[in-house]
């Protein structure tokens, strides 16, 4: 599974060790994202990494700011994606059963590396369960076809 990465100057670090826990457990990993300190705009890789999830290009993204708000909300404006941000494990593991997200946030400056890596696990260990999430699913994905 070939998963995108992402992050802005706030997340260097903790994106180079999430970059290599990945690679560590089997999965190929494309940087996306800054690898220099000085500011610079998260909703470009936001939008960046959303982008590569939404063409196919990646199967999976997975984003990293300050908070992983400000990213996500980026990412979340391209067709076809849907980003979530999480803090801690159980919600990135249901957004993935039940919201079918395909692209994970979480913040540098809210959770610490061994909380991300948690996360990171219960998001991608998770799989859509279909159904009745189906149905919500596509209700979500309806809403880009209004505009």
């Amino acid at each position: 599974m070939k998963i995108g990465i992402g992050n802005d100057h706030a997340a260097v670090e903790m994106k180079q060790d999430i970059a290599e826990y990945l690679e560590q457990k089997g999965y190929e990993v494309v940087n996306y994202g800054t690898d220099m300190h000085e500011s610079c705009n998260y909703p470009e890789y936001g939008k960046i990494v959303g982008e590569a999830v939404a063409a196919g290009e990646v199967d999976l993204g997975i984003l990293i700011c300050g908070t992983g708000v400000g990213i996500s909300l980026a990412a979340n404006k391209v067709r076809g994606v849907r980003a979530v941000v999480c803090s801690e494990p159980y919600s990135a593991k249901l957004s993935r059963q039940h919201n079918d997200t395909n692209v994970l946030a979480f913040g540098a400056r809210v959770v610490g590396i061994e909380m991300a890596k948690m996360i990171v696990d219960e998001w991608l260990d998770a799989e859509f369960m279909g159904g009745r999430h189906q149905t919500r699913v596509d209700m979500i994905m309806a809403i880009e076809e209004e505009k």
